[in-house]
């Protein structure tokens, strides 16, 4: 009898395409209005409608409280340093309503500063994100009337707002966790990276800022991002020329980076646990000292021992192995870039195989002895069993944790700002010869002030690391067969 592979049955819900379940939404919404109670019809204007005739009054006001307060943001524009929301701000948007700063009041002896385009563009999406809470509490109150509806059709009184607090510790628990959360990431991930977003169409630069108040700029679409590939404006040719260098070395110290200390820690893994090995608690304590250690504090004492005048050169030209210091971590203009590169990914591995290492070693304890003692029975070599039992259980695993220290090392700030700065460094151009997108963005917006530009830079930064995470993700074992492990 053949063997058959059972194949979930699809849901007919996925089926739909996007137009179709929006057309179905548009069917369900309209039904409900039409099939509502007064309350339910009333909640489509006035918030908490519904549930004050359902007698729901704590609901009700909570609602209410909601729509009053955002319609009285919206109509009556309150600022902060001169800057409003509400409609105010989405005109202001567009940053053509701005003034200019610097003029000298005589009555007051000051100068009346101008426009703050910062804040006229933050507190534009500021407004946008109310507007889209507004329309959810929206369609919350009215779903909360229509549940009470449904509830007195069968005969079952409406909840009380006890009894929904109760709900929220029980079954609608992880709602009440996770609620928090979300909000937080709104506020403290999602505006800000669109605000940044938004800054890489702009003029935003040093330039446009002067001590008198004044901070102007407006949209200009996509011309940063030509200028990436063309050399338009101020800065576009120093962009060009060294964005695909710096990129390349971006994905080279990535690979480098990620390869040498996961393999290099599961190799010092298999030689800590090696059976009969003298000494394993030191030799696991040695290495679990680089990472009490803060990093900082490692990359900063190993670039003063690699330095110009630092120990290590002091020690080969005693010698009489060299004669003038070696610029191990091309500090100076003119060093080998080579030579630091190789450098950085050596000390990486220093600070980097410790946490492989360790989480290797659990790994190791759990797999199960009774395949290599088959595998021994059948004659395979310690090579082979690493090759076909240690290594493929150990990748299956930590799969998740190798993708995450790729694009970790994308965008790994502090190991190359530490030890080399992003040197060797080349006149007329922001970025050295170690510096990675990351590192270049810091240095094009803190010490250029091109903060559209460094917008752009980080854009790319986000989309390269953001397809590589999902992707890989999503094609690997450990996302696709997470249930066939045991």
């Amino acid at each position: 009898m053949g063997s058959r592979t059972l194949v979930a049955p699809k849901n007919k819900k996925n089926q739909l395409s996007f137009l179709e379940r929006l057309g179905k939404k548009f069917s369900d919404f309209g039904k409900r209005f039409a099939d509502g109670s007064l309350g339910t019809k009333l909640s489509h204007f006035i918030f908490g409608a519904g549930n004050f005739y359902h007698k729901q009054y704590i609901k009700g006001f909570l609602f209410l409280l909601i729509q009053v307060g955002i319609l009285a943001l919206m109509i009556f524009c309150p600022s902060v340093n001169g800057t409003p929301y509400g409609w105010k701000a989405l005109r202001n948007l567009s940053l053509t309503h701005v003034t200019e700063g610097g003029a000298f009041d005589p009555v007051t002896g000051h100068f009346t500063s101008g426009s703050d385009c910062k804040l006229m563009v933050l507190f534009g999406f500021v407004t946008i994100a109310m507007i889209v809470i507004y329309f959810l509490v929206w369609n919350l109150n009215i779903a909360s009337s229509a549940k009470a509806d449904k509830d007195k059709k069968i005969g079952k009184k409406p909840s009380t707002f006890k009894e929904d607090l109760q709900e929220l510790l029980d079954g609608k628990f992880h709602v009440m966790m996770l609620t928090p959360t979300c909000i937080a990431a709104a506020v403290f991930t999602i505006l800000p990276t669109i605000f940044m977003i938004a800054l890489a169409f702009t003029t935003y630069n040093s330039q446009d800022m002067n001590d008198l108040g004044t901070n102007l700029f407006h949209w200009n679409g996509l011309q940063n991002f030509r200028a990436v590939f063309t050399g338009e404006g101020s800065l576009g040719v120093e962009i060009k020329n060294r964005f695909l260098p710096v990129l390349g070395w971006t994905f080279i110290w990535a690979i480098f980076a990620t390869l040498t200390c996961y393999f290099g820690g599961i190799i010092l893994a298999l030689l800590i646990n090696k059976k009969g090995l003298k000494g394993k608690k030191l030799f696991r304590t040695v290495f679990i000292i680089t990472i009490a250690v803060p990093q900082f504090i490692s990359l900063l004492a190993v670039r003063n021992l690699l330095g110009e005048y630092g120990p290590f050169n002091a020690m080969l030209m005693n010698l009489g192995w060299i004669k003038q210091p070696i610029g191990f971590l091309g500090l100076h203009p003119g060093d080998s870039e080579m030579l630091a590169k190789f450098m950085v990914i050596l000390v990486n591995m220093w600070v980097g195989i410790p946490y492989t290492m360790l989480m290797t070693s659990g790994i190791l304890m759990n797999i199960p002895t009774d395949l290599y003692e088959a595998a021994r029975v059948d004659g395979a070599s310690t090579t082979k069993m690493f090759f076909k039992i240690t290594l493929p259980y150990v990748v299956f695993v930590t799969t998740p944790y190798l993708i995450s220290s790729f694009v970790g090392n994308i965008s790994a700030f502090n190991t190359i700002f530490l030890l080399t700065g992003g040197g060797p460094t080349y006149t007329g151009y922001q970025a050295g010869g170690t510096d990675l997108l990351v590192t270049w963005l810091y240095k094009v917006t803190i010490d250029q002030g091109s903060y559209n530009t460094g917008a752009v830079i980080g854009i790319f930064t986000f989309i390269i690391t953001a397809t590589i995470t999902l992707v890989t993700y999503r094609r690997s074992k450990a996302y696709n067969e997470e249930d066939t492990f045991q």
